[in-house]
């Protein structure tokens, strides 16, 4: 199945070809002629799945087909990063439709928002705090709204958006298409999309809560004071091309990225205390190569389309498992291969036996000269047991970090 067998416009086709985006992936077949008929969908998919076309292109579609008024289509999504992205994809797609979008995130000014409102667009991609406040002042009002988008809503729970949601929902005319978009479908997305949604069609597609199977995930065991050691030890003789790096708080970000850049690695860090021309310059210099390695608290984990990352590296390991399966989603993008790499301490045992569960699976252990005991108390079915499981090697030998069994 191709694009134009699922009716896109096209001028829409025409961008998609100069893209160099010729197939549609399982979530944008299920959810576009599902969208196009203006119907309430919920779509549940992995990260990196194609999730913002699947909506973006079949909304494009039914605003061009009528006059383009003020604030027909609004988008809230978790992040001021995945906003602007989002926006990016309405600016590039709307530009032939003549459909003009922008974007309303904190961390900035709002003056340049606030003339961009005025002037009037017909597509808004906004973080919920910022867009309630613009609501607040009179400055955005949403009475010929026909689309809403809950992007990544599974995230905008976790980060205490929903007050905030449902004060702007309160705001919208109750007829309207809702279409909701979330990498999993936890008992509170299946109250919230019953709370705002007309009777949606749900698509699932691939497991939910299970990482791509291109990505090859390894654990290496580590005492705690060692842990800057072993990265610089796999930075430097892993094949490591790029590669995003997650920590726990503000303040290990930041030591983390002056102990690398003492040692000679181009790395920049991204989180929630710097500034937006900050967070900016770290992901365009990412993007283009100026820095090989980006260290980051889960402010990036999410939405983020970044291409060509070929690793990902948990200095911290993530303590909930939709959060591992979400950072290890920046790697192994659009069917490439990836690394995921995990660093775990004794203390860890917990977090790690909870990931594991949730994936039915034990973590190959990287056999390294420092390897310490952890062991997880989950035992997937089948798994062998004891040294020997905990010293599979993930993958080929290579520089001799990694070790035959």
């Amino acid at each position: 199945m191709q694009f134009n067998d699922l009716g896109i416009d096209p001028s829409l086709l025409r961008v998609l070809e100069t893209l160099g985006i010729e197939t549609p992936t399982p979530v944008q077949r299920e959810a576009i002629p599902v969208a196009l008929a203006g119907r309430d969908l919920v779509a549940v998919a992995q990260t990196g799945t194609g999730k913002t076309l699947a909506y973006a292109l079949p909304a494009l579609m039914r605003l061009s087909g009528g006059p383009l008024g003020r604030n027909l289509m609004l988008v809230l999504a978790p992040t001021r990063e995945l906003a602007q992205q989002v926006h990016g994809v309405f600016e590039e797609f709307g530009r032939p439709l003549g459909i003009r979008s922008a974007a309303v995130y904190g961390g900035v000014g709002y003056e340049s928002q606030v003339a961009a409102l005025k002037r009037g667009v017909s597509v808004v991609v906004a973080t919920p705090g910022r867009l309630l406040d613009h609501m607040r002042r009179g400055q955005a009002r949403f009475n010929e709204l026909m689309i809403l988008v809950l992007d990544e809503a599974d995230r905008m729970l976790d980060m205490g958006f929903l007050p905030d949601i449902r004060s702007i929902i309160r705001k919208l005319p109750e007829t309207r298409q809702t279409l909701m978009c979330s990498a999993t479908f936890p008992p509170e997305i299946a109250r919230l999309s019953r709370e705002f949604l007309i009777e949606p069609e749900r698509i699932e597609v691939g497991h939910v809560a299970q990482p791509v199977d291109t990505v090859r995930q390894v654990v290496y065991t580590v005492n705690p004071e060692r842990k800057i050691a072993l990265l610089e030890k796999v930075l430097r003789e892993e094949r490591v091309d790029s590669a995003m790096i997650f920590l726990r708080t503000k303040p290990r970000t930041e030591r983390v990225t002056r102990a690398l850049r003492k040692n000679g690695f181009k790395v920049q860090e991204i989180h929630g205390d710097r500034s937006q021309r900050q967070r900016d310059e770290a992901l365009a210099g990412f993007r283009s190569g100026k820095y090989r390695y980006l260290a980051a608290t889960d402010v990036a984990a999410r939405g983020l389309d970044i291409e060509n990352v070929s690793h990902v590296i948990n200095f911290d390991i993530p303590e909930n498992p939709d959060d591992y399966i979400h950072r290890i989603g920046r790697t192994a993008r659009a069917s490439a291969e990836g690394d995921a790499i995990t660093f775990v301490t004794p203390t860890d045992h917990i977090a790690l036996e909870a990931i594991e569960r949730a994936l039915g699976k034990n973590l190959p252990r990287a056999d390294w000269e420092e390897a310490v005991p952890v062991i997880s108390l989950f035992q997937a079915p089948g798994a062998a047991t004891g040294r020997v499981r905990r010293g599979i090697s993930y993958r080929r030998r290579r520089s001799g970090l990694m070790k035959s069994p």
